[in-house]
């Protein structure tokens, strides 16, 4: 394991045009598949005027989502995540980020503050394809631990994701028979 971190980079996030697409193909799947029902069924009652009223309401709130989609920068500075809004600068909050989805040009990230705020977000390679990579290797490289983190201020502690190996544990030896 490199006992690097990833270098600092700064994404620049806005409205992800391919979550309007998954949202818009969801809803109009759930769009016709009302119709099928009543076709299916041969029956129009309140079942069906409740599941037209929600997959419209679904619509409505995808609609309001997407437009409503958090604009700004993700920032790794070498150490932690920050979320930027772009209309809010100060009180930048540090977050912990794990990758939910991976499809090579896209991710989707969940963002979890220390107070468990959790922030979805879709990062698109066409929002800065120059910086696409340096932000890929950011978010998939283990973070070193740093001295305030580590036991007893080392800086030759145990990557946080290492393996401890019991005492009880026998070593494989390799041997090799002569012909």
């Amino acid at each position: 394991m490199s006992a690097h971190n990833a270098p600092p980079v700064i994404y620049p996030l806005g409205r992800s045009r391919f979550q309007g697409w998954v949202l818009l193909g969801l809803w109009l799947a759930g769009l016709l598949l009302v119709p099928l029902w009543v076709y299916v069924t041969r029956q129009v009652d309140w079942r069906t005027v409740i599941a037209l009223v929600a997959v419209f309401l679904a619509g409505v709130a995808a609609f309001i989502g997407t437009k409503n989609a958090p604009a700004g920068q993700l920032a790794w500075d070498g150490d932690v995540w920050r979320w930027e809004r772009l209309n809010y600068q100060a009180g930048i909050t540090e977050y912990e980020l794990s990758v939910a989805a991976d499809f090579q040009h896209r991710l989707l990230l969940r963002l979890q503050s220390q107070a468990q705020a959790k922030l979805w977000i879709w990062v698109d390679s066409q929002a800065a394809p120059e910086r696409w990579l340096d932000l890929r290797r950011a978010v998939y490289s283990p973070r070193r631990p740093t001295v305030a983190s580590t036991p007893h201020g080392s800086l030759h502690a145990e990557p946080p994701h290492a393996v401890a190996v019991s005492v009880s544990m026998h070593p494989v030896v390799a041997t090799q028979k002569n012909p």
